[in-house]
């Protein structure tokens, strides 16, 4: 898959740079009001108790902040970070010699968490439950089980799909929380703070350009306005104005709502191939040449959101808002396949 601007996922070099525009503590943290809220709440207690927070379970589309909100519980806590993710971690032993290695009341992030390997997420049940590790020693007859008390620690776990964890797991994390899409009114708020930080000039209506383009995603809305800060500098006298956002943007092919040619080529996909759907996952991945894992976990949520395309038990379908965005005529002008009214 090629780079796209408008995508949720973190390059390897956004990492270092993203860095200076993550918020620190929760009051600094933009969005999500309700985790807030119900976050602050977990944190106070467990520092007024002198416990470990709770294990805590993020989930939802890429982009959204569970890297971020996990740095800040660590650092409300006054505690260090240990960070992985579920593929890094391959054998219950990996998992056991990071496990051993925490202090009393450090965070482990494990990203992906949907991604633990069986053996290794069923060792990690006692460790939550019980802050105890169950070791073999020796083999065959002569093999017995050596338990490690470990000192009482916090995972937080963030996935993108969290249907694909099991139900064990799930149920070890006391609070669990759900990212949402952020609306406009949040991400003009982190705009705002981010061109503070970079020192970029910016108008209120070039702010209000970019944050709608930016599919409810703040890892998106800093790489946008990043562009279009290089677009003003070269282009322009160095401030991002509406008319100077809107020529970048619509240089970089993307359009008022945040797709991108990507985008429209999957819906062109199911509208023109597939006579508007429905057509299955893995032979719209096969049709657009891309993984459909990457299509399921990248391209759906901000499509389903803006309900240009509905999942059916028979496969995708391309709605009406699709037809009217794209300015193309539905099969049989309306009344042929696909869902060009509504869902039944």
């Amino acid at each position: 898959m090629t780079e796209r601007l408008i995508s949720p996922q973190m390059s390897e070099e956004e990492q270092i740079i993203e860095g200076s525009l993550r918020p620190r503590h929760l009051a600094e943290y933009i969005g999500q009001e309700k985790i807030k809220g119900n976050l602050s709440i977990l944190l106070e207690a467990a520092r007024q108790r002198n416990e470990a927070v709770d294990h805590v379970l993020l989930y939802g589309p890429p982009g959204l902040g569970k890297t971020t909100l996990c740095n800040i519980i660590a650092a409300e806590m006054g505690v260090n970070l240990r960070t992985t993710s579920g593929p890094a971690i391959e054998h219950a032993g990996d998992l056991a010699a990071i496990l051993t290695s925490l202090q009393p009341g450090e965070v482990l992030f494990i990203d992906e968490i949907h991604r633990l390997a069986r053996a290794v997420e069923e060792r990690l049940y006692s460790a939550m439950e019980d802050f105890a590790l169950d070791v073999m020693i020796g083999k065959g007859p002569s093999a017995r089980s050596l338990r490690l008390s470990l000192p009482p620690f916090t995972v937080v776990g963030a996935t993108t799909r969290v249907g694909s964890m099991t139900a064990p797991l799930r149920d070890r994390f006391g609070a669990i929380y759900r990212m949402e899409y952020y609306d406009k009114e949040a991400l003009n708020k982190i705009l705002h703070r981010s061109a503070r930080i970079l020192k970029v000039p910016v108008e209120e209506d070039g702010i209000e350009e970019i944050g709608g383009r930016a599919r409810g995603t703040p890892r998106i809305v800093n790489r946008l306005l990043k562009r279009v800060r290089d677009y003003a500098q070269v282009r322009a006298d160095g401030v991002i104005t509406r008319e100077v956002a809107r020529a970048a943007l619509e240089a970089m092919e993307i359009d008022e709502l945040g797709l991108d040619q990507t985008d429209r080529n999957m819906l062109l996909t199911i509208i023109q191939k597939f006579n508007g759907g429905p057509v299955g996952l893995d032979t719209l991945a096969a049709s657009t040449s891309e993984d459909a894992y990457t299509i399921e976990d990248v391209y759906e949520p901000y499509l389903l959101q803006l309900g240009f395309i509905a999942r059916t038990p028979r496969g995708r379908v391309a709605l009406q808002a699709a037809y009217q965005h794209l300015e193309v005529t539905p099969p049989g002008g309306g009344n042929g396949p696909g869902l060009w009214t509504t869902l039944p």
